[in-house]
């Protein structure tokens, strides 16, 4: 499965790419600390996968703390039809450290 790493994202948000990000950690996590995107916990993200609204031939990112809820994530959308999904290796915990 598509990866792509800590360094490689904070480099395409410096450059103001416009990115499809895709938080999976629960709205409390999210709230406390976030590089923005859409929130849809993956607790609940089966129910929700409908109001996703992105394109299934987009690029979407999908971040969480460690990398782990975020590879699920990654396989349900590629399961749903999804082409370009992308798992942020590391999650949060690795794009910190270059922060």
């Amino acid at each position: 499965m598509d990866q792509i790493d800590a360094q490689n994202l904070l480099a395409r948000l410096q450059n103001g790419e416009s990115l499809n990000l895709l938080d999976v950690r629960e709205e409390i996590e999210y709230y406390t600390y976030n590089i923005g995107g859409k929130n849809i916990p993956l607790s609940v993200f089966n129910k929700n996968i409908d109001q996703l609204g992105y394109n299934k031939t987009d690029e979407i990112i999908v971040i969480c703390k460690a990398g782990f809820r975020s590879e699920t994530a990654q396989s349900i959308l590629i399961q749903n039809g999804y082409q370009k999904v992308k798992n942020l290796t590391g999650g949060l915990i690795a794009l910190q450290r270059f922060q």
